[in-house]
């Protein structure tokens, strides 16, 4: 984990984050609305903040696709490739730096809300391991939007925030989206039940999520 800093918000600390523990020069969470709209939540750098706004200027590139598809797309040689698939926005990247991008849907079931974007400045594919690391972060910014959509932009990048947050399990993603259709309320509030009937259990917020998952617990 790294230092934690005064005027760190949440979703800069989790892009910060991305660059130390995965093999990438950048990496940038967008929440999008639809496929030809996205407000930017976070960059850990201008690079990546740039070849993000190349893609919705242009109306074509990873982030689009990702979002679109809901599938992870990997494009490892931007020079060698990536024209064939997005002609405008490939020459624009390579200009910029970007030699390899990565970008991966963030949602939760059939609920869209973002993307995490990471591209690096040489060509090369991402290894199973690195893959790896990377779901664990777009866990985490699945948990960031999710906080995001109850209006807190400046989410504090405390100790306590950051242990909460990135450290959320699978589960209670998943089990956010459940609670969120059984009650008929939005995403921040399925996960403000789930965390008062984990208080007053005297329990975990993991444990609440699994009851839900294993529809052992219903939120009505």
């Amino acid at each position: 984990m790294a230092r934690v800093r005064p005027d760190a918000t949440l979703p800069q600390l989790l892009c910060e984050e991305v660059v130390a523990e995965v093999p990438v020069t950048g990496a940038c969470l967008s929440s999008i609305q639809d496929a030809g709209t996205a407000g930017l939540v976070a960059a850990s750098d201008d690079t990546a903040a740039e070849q993000r706004l190349l893609q919705f200027q242009l109306g074509e590139g990873p982030a689009i696709d990702a979002f679109t598809t809901g599938r992870l797309v990997q494009q490892a040689d931007l020079a060698a490739w990536g024209s064939t698939r997005w002609p405008s926005y490939t020459p624009a990247a390579l200009d910029a730096g970007i030699a390899a991008v990565f970008a991966f849907p963030l949602q939760i079931g059939g609920i869209r809300l973002g993307v995490l974007d990471l591209c690096r400045d040489s060509p090369g594919w991402l290894d199973d391991d690195s893959l790896t690391r990377a779901l664990h972060f777009v866990d985490a910014a699945v948990a960031v939007l999710l906080h995001l959509e109850g209006g807190e932009h400046g989410i504090p990048a405390t100790e306590e925030t950051i242990d909460d947050w990135l450290g959320a399990s699978p589960e209670v993603h998943q089990a956010t989206g459940m609670v969120s259709a059984q009650a008929a309320v939005g995403l921040t509030e399925a996960l403000l039940l789930m965390r008062a009937r984990a208080f007053t259990s005297k329990r975990s917020l993991t444990e609440v999520a699994r009851d839900v998952v294993a529809k052992l617990v219903r939120f009505e």
